[in-house]
């Protein structure tokens, strides 16, 4: 199950994590929310650990290896939770506690499909917050678990078995702050109420006809949850260390865009009122982001390169 269908299903108008909104975001606000997403992954794991059993995965074609990683997926997550709650306790903060979710799969398969998103936008969420780390202790913690997380979804997409290439991005994708919030309030249903409010917002969702594999060259179709102008809006798509932004046919609320070159597997789109060609502000954002899986170009070697 692609994100598409997720968001479908899980809709983004369900209680999300209390927000705030303030001129500075600390390292706290940080740790805090890496929590809330970590809550999010440690009962997104348990729950399917509880809901499928060996045999479950087995007939699904999974071997009992995959099986063992998955176990020890769903310890790391545990243990990140206990490391953040411990570090912001220390800090003098009083932790997030998990939430009330709702996951969308419905199968092992689909659980896996999930799984593979729900873990890339873990890493990205962490590898896009690392410039606004400010204490090296903690950045150096975040690398740490983003490495995790990265293997995690590695063995999630090369386990997908649908021609998913693991590294098929030479490069990690970093994602802003407010757009993991958009992504992770969709399966959030409620929070406690003594639960810190965060200084994030969610941006009006967004989903996509692309379904599986895309394979350039090729367009897609987004919806978006909003209000859109007829003219100037473009599909904005983050890939590796590339951000492009092509121009959008408008009609009602929805918009086709070819996918452009620079985009390799799990891209994330959002409909922007500019052309972004460097960074990406929040200003600029109308809606997303929506997520797609475009097919990668087989690899070439150049052997001059030593």
């Amino acid at each position: 199950m692609k994100f598409s269908s997720i968001l479908a299903l899980a809709s983004a108008a369900l209680a999300a994590p209390v927000v705030k909104r303030q001129a500075a975001i600390t390292d706290a606000d940080i740790l805090q929310f890496a929590l809330t997403l970590e809550h999010l992954e440690n009962v997104f794991y348990k729950g399917a650990l509880d809901k499928f059993t060996k045999a479950d995965f087995h007939a699904a074609g999974l071997s009992a290896a995959y099986y063992t990683n998955l176990e020890y997926i769903s310890h790391d997550e545990e243990s990140h939770v206990e490391l953040l709650t411990s570090a912001l306790a220390a800090a003098g903060a009083m932790p997030v506690t998990a939430c009330e979710y709702s996951f969308p799969y419905t199968d092992v398969k689909s659980f896996i499909g999930l799984s593979s998103v729900l873990e890339g936008v873990g890493t990205s969420a962490y590898l896009g917050a690392a410039p606004a780390v400010q204490s090296k202790a903690y950045l150096a913690v975040a690398g740490s678990i983003l490495v995790t997380e990265a293997i995690h979804t590695s063995l999630q997409r090369f386990s997908l078995g649908n021609g998913e290439v693991a590294p098929v991005n030479a490069y990690g994708t970093a994602l802003g702050a407010n757009e993991v919030y958009t992504l992770a309030a969709a399966f959030i249903t409620s929070c406690p109420s003594s639960n810190a409010p965060l200084p994030f917002k969610a941006f009006p969702s967004l989903s996509t006809s692309a379904t599986g594999i895309t394979y350039l060259p090729a367009s897609t179709t987004f919806t978006a949850n909003t209000a859109l102008p007829t003219t100037g809006v473009y599909a904005t798509f983050i890939s590796g260390l590339d951000i492009t932004s092509v121009a959008a046919t408008v009609s009602g609320d929805t918009v086709t865009a070819a996918i452009p070159s620079t985009a390799d597997g799990q891209t994330y789109v959002v409909l922007t009122n500019a052309n972004v060609t460097s960074a990406l502000s929040d200003s600029q954002v109308i809606a997303g982001p929506a997520i797609i899986e475009v097919g990668a170009p087989y690899p070439t070697r150049n052997d001059s390169i030593h």
